[in-house]
């Protein structure tokens, strides 16, 4: 069974007020206060002056099991939103790997979900162990971005990017953090430029939240459990008001989402999962025992929600 092994969480220590980043990529006024009123946004984290490589070991460095455990790791997979990062050719993920001394780790990128890409990549490290052969080799999932153009800053009428990043351990056979339960629910239909396309932009906020809704209802059901037993919920950080009506629309107490991140840091593309995961074990929220459910929505569009046992 899948496993997270350890979570490790890097936020960079510059703090910008939501209106300081509007002002750059050209937000108006209106705009700002739908997400500050509405959404429930106010400050993102983000390192101006740091390079890809330095923010994604940041959060490897963060992760003391990884020490004297490197020859264990077999993959090395960077979870990200955006399809590119970097100009060729460089290599932010080869770099990491030599690092950390990382060389018998088969290094890859997974992009294909968008934000939802860091639950892919668990899965997909979990299927890789499960291949190997080895019950003692470990899989390291990193994931972070830049926020180096107004597409990576902005999702339309939604949230304004971050550039947390995150690493984690994947095993097999683990005792906490088991992965119970992995849906995903594609809808092809949504792709294109949400930007510059307001009818597609439009359809997409309409079916946003019955879709999100029927995915995370699916995990549940895979894992054999009800909602009533979902100890807490951890959203991806796009913006508050969406979680607060599909908790309505579930029946599932608000107070259990882990909406912390959401004002505090921003939306991490896809480093959120992990984001919020290391809030939830560091504040005391997950007992031993206890099932949570993690959710994500990459643009494209790709809904994913993962069940797992603390």
């Amino acid at each position: 069974m899948t496993a997270l092994e350890a979570v490790a969480v890097h936020l960079p220590p510059r703090i910008e007020p939501i209106e300081d980043v509007g002002a750059r990529i050209g937000l108006t006024p209106r705009q700002l206060r739908l997400f500050r009123r509405f959404h429930g946004l106010d400050q993102v984290r983000l390192d101006p002056d740091g390079t890809l490589p330095d923010l994604l070991d940041a959060a490897v460095r963060a992760l003391p099991e990884l020490r004297g455990n490197e020859h264990r790791v077999r993959y090395l997979l960077h979870a990200r939103g955006m399809p590119v990062v970097v100009p060729y050719p460089l290599n932010p993920l080869q770099e990491l790997a030599e690092r950390f001394g990382l060389s018998g780790a088969t290094a890859f990128t997974v992009t294909q979900q968008a934000c939802a890409t860091s639950l892919l990549a668990v899965d997909l490290a979990g299927r890789l162990l499960a291949d190997d052969g080895d019950p003692t080799a470990l899989a390291l999932v990193v994931a972070g971005e830049k926020t180096f153009t107004r597409d990576a800053q902005l999702v339309p009428d939604t949230s304004i990017c971050a550039e947390a990043s995150a690493a984690c351990l994947v095993s097999l056979g683990g005792t906490r953090d088991r992965v119970v339960s992995y849906v995903v629910r594609q809808r092809p239909e949504f792709d294109g430029r949400l930007a510059e396309d307001p009818e597609l932009l439009t359809r997409y906020q309409r079916e946003y939240q019955p879709t999100m809704i029927e995915t995370l209802q699916a995990a549940v059901d895979q894992a054999g459990l009800n909602l009533s037993e979902i100890s807490l919920l951890l959203p991806h950080n796009v913006n508050q008001a969406s979680w607060r009506m599909i908790c309505r629309e579930l029946d599932y107490p608000v107070e259990r989402v882990v909406l912390d991140n959401v004002p505090a840091v921003g939306h991490s593309l896809a480093a959120d999962a992990f984001v919020n995961l290391r809030t939830a074990t560091t504040g005391g929220a997950l007992r031993p025992g206890d099932h949570y459910l993690i959710a994500a929505a990459g643009i494209g569009a790709t809904f994913s929600a993962m069940v797992l046992q603390h």
